[in-house]
């Protein structure tokens, strides 16, 4: 049995039974961001002391004030991924392509579901007492997805699918009497 323990490497006996700490040495400070052992313990038990009192419950306005801001967060989101979808749209060209049109559908379908979803994006963050401000993140909101839809007629305008020379009506317009005929003569 004793050559079975003397056989053992010193690592795994060190890790069994780890060796007491050195007593500190007055004259060389802990460096920065590495405090003493005995202040890090005290740390230890003030973040237990802290998990161990319950957390305070919001006010109702203050309550109010956080729903307020999470609806401005998802009023504004439309408009943080357009410089993306712009870059997207010119980078994709100006042809009639399978990208490009998979782009353009994308640019039109997101605003349009946001536009039809609008109340129910915000349905969680409205109650009785914020109905007025939260109105008026709905108007943005409404306003941003109107943006996000004016970078999708952009692409279809700079695409040429737009309508909007006089040649892209002349099946509509009736053909003009000349007040005059010319006549080649030899």
């Amino acid at each position: 049995m004793a050559s079975i323990l003397s056989t053992v490497p010193k690592w795994v006996a060190d890790l069994q039974s780890p060796p007491t700490p050195r007593s500190k040495n007055g004259s060389i400070p802990d460096p920065p961001g590495y405090p003493a052992q005995s202040t890090a313990l005290s740390k230890k038990q003030a973040s237990k002391e802290l998990k161990s009192q319950p957390r305070k419950q919001p006010s109702p306005e203050e309550m109010d004030t956080l729903k307020l801001k999470k609806a401005w967060e998802v009023a504004l989101a439309p408009v943080k991924s357009l410089p993306m979808t712009a870059i997207m749209m010119y980078m994709s060209g100006n042809s009639l392509q399978i990208f490009s049109i998979m782009m353009v559908y994308m640019a039109f379908k997101n605003p349009i579901m946001g536009l039809v979803g609008t109340n129910q994006a915000f349905e969680r963050f409205e109650s009785d007492s914020n109905k007025a401000k939260i109105i008026q993140v709905k108007l943005a909101y409404i306003v941003m997805q109107c943006v996000a839809l004016g970078v999708g007629i952009w692409k279809v305008n700079a695409m040429g699918l737009l309508p909007t020379t006089r040649s892209d009506w002349l099946a509509w317009e009736a053909q003009r009497e000349p007040l005059e005929h010319a006549v080649f003569a030899l």
